[in-house]
């Protein structure tokens, strides 16, 4: 039996804000800073959506962990 595996969604900067999960300006600054999961094609970085989203939810969960402070 044969399993196929599914190939990663890969999209550039301008199609995944369009997705509005974050803004062209933001995704440009994080792969300027090398946090995200990205394979240049000469100039144009394709970035690993699938990868991405993954990274956003562990990071969501891991600050809705932590305590609020209390301000008074």
């Amino acid at each position: 039996m044969e399993q196929r595996i599914n190939p990663p969604t890969m999209m550039t900067v301008r199609e995944i804000a369009r997705t509005g999960l974050l803004s062209e300006h933001a995704l440009r600054l994080m792969l300027k800073a090398g946090k995200l999961p990205v394979i240049y094609i000469g100039k144009k970085a394709l970035i690993n959506y699938d990868k991405l989203c993954a990274e956003l939810q562990s990071l969501e969960s891991d600050v809705s962990k932590q305590e609020l402070p209390t301000w008074y």
